[in-house]
């Protein structure tokens, strides 16, 4: 019998579970009765945001304007005691002022993440948690445990925890985060078995489809899936999902960076096409996190409006990347943290998104690396060599 190292191994029993996932559904599970409201009236709008406190009243009208909202992990833990809580009472207060605003809450599929009340629970379920061959147990960052998804008590006590919240009225499905860590082959690779790597996987696969189950036909499920990293860019387990939230857009891995982001675009076209619900995310600065963490240059001019160019360059070119892909039900969010007390875009409102844009006229045009496409009331073009990026709106106030 010929032999094969462990990372061939685990790959190949990734990529068969993969196909097996992949013929049980060829698009997107979707219901239009539980989709988030859309047009294309102007620029289509999500946020994806945390606050370990209460939000204020101000806070939480800005929230109600939008038809999309994630409360990441940590939400209102430090005031309500718990994420749940937090999230629940953030959730609340939202639908009160706009019922029609869809909300998710954030759980992790793998990460251990603290603040949550169900965690007590977890401790009385043995071999909860994943052990690396040197047993050592915090395999996330080595600090942080992660969810033995082979264990079935653990998937249970996942789905559980979910649905208590999820069965809230103010809540309208679940966000899915860590599935990437989950897909990679590389992931702990060097850590764990591939057999048992290969068996976390088919553990997902089976929680995904009951936490579908789960949440019957009103609920939605958005998870943070679509990579180019992966061979079809993780297409192909997104049949139990409404969609996906994408982020990392540009870490490219294995190609250029130029191919890497074509290769993203194309999922994100592809899965859109099939009527998934995109969240896209993208960050602002150098590092696309801090958007003031800008490039240092030579050029005369002073550091502030360095700083506002370079910020208003990246703009221009997420906006432009998100409309030569996006489709009805694609979402555009960028930002600069994810954390409502340090981001210095929480609470604003370009005047880009006032601006009238209309369905588009068509799919986008594609040579090279240069995209173009038009909308009712704009022009889009796009360099992704160049990483430039323009929006020329045929009217210039807003209606």
């Amino acid at each position: 019998m010929k032999c094969i190292d462990a990372f061939t191994l685990v790959a190949v029993l990734l990529g068969s579970l993969s196909t097996i996932h992949a013929a049980e559904s060829s698009s997107p599970i979707t219901n239009p009765d539980r989709m988030p409201s859309f047009s294309w009236d102007r620029v289509p709008l999500y946020v994806h945001i945390r606050k370990d406190t209460a939000f204020s009243d101000e806070e939480i009208r800005y929230l109600a304007t939008f038809p999309l909202i994630t409360f990441e992990k940590a939400t209102g833990h430090s005031d309500s005691g718990s994420v749940e809580a937090g999230t629940l009472k953030a959730a609340r207060a939202v639908k009160a002022i706009n019922p029609a605003t869809k909300i998710l809450y954030y759980r992790n599929v793998i990460v251990h993440y603290g603040g949550y009340a169900a965690n007590r629970s977890l401790e009385n379920i043995p071999k909860a948690f994943l052990v690396g061959r040197d047993g050592n147990d915090k395999l996330i960052r080595n600090r942080i445990q992660a969810y033995d998804l082979t264990n079935e008590a653990v998937r249970d006590w996942w789905i559980d925890a979910a649905k208590e919240v999820c069965s809230d009225p103010s809540l309208d499905g679940i966000f899915l985060d860590g599935v990437v860590k989950v897909l990679e082959p590389i992931f702990l690779k060097d850590v764990i078995t591939p057999e048992k790597k290969a068996a976390e996987l088919a553990g997902y696969v089976t929680m995904m489809k009951d936490t579908r189950k789960m949440l019957g036909p009103q609920k939605l499920m958005l998870a943070n899936v679509l990579r180019a990293r992966f061979p079809d860019s993780g297409l192909s387990y997104m049949n139990a999902l409404d969609g996906s939230y994408i982020e990392g857009f540009e870490g490219a891995v294995g190609m250029s960076k130029k191919d890497y982001v074509a290769k993203g675009m194309e999922a994100f076209q592809k899965a859109a096409q099939q009527g998934a619900m995109i969240a896209f995310t993208c960050g602002l600065g150098s590092n696309q996190q801090d958007a003031d963490e800008t490039p240092r240059s030579a050029a005369r001019i002073s550091n502030s409006e360095k700083r506002a160019a370079d910020v208003n360059s990246r703009f221009n070119y997420q906006l432009a990347m998100f409309l030569i892909c996006a489709e009805e039900h694609s979402y555009f969010d960028l930002k600069d943290s994810y954390d409502a007390k340090t981001s210095k875009t929480w609470m604003t409102h370009p005047p880009e998104y006032d601006r009238p844009l209309g369905a588009p006229k068509g799919p986008a045009v594609r040579q090279g690396y240069t995209y173009t496409r038009e909308f009712a009331h704009a022009s889009v073009r796009l360099d992704i060599e160049n990483e430039t990026g323009e929006v020329v709106w045929q009217d210039t106030v807003a209606e």
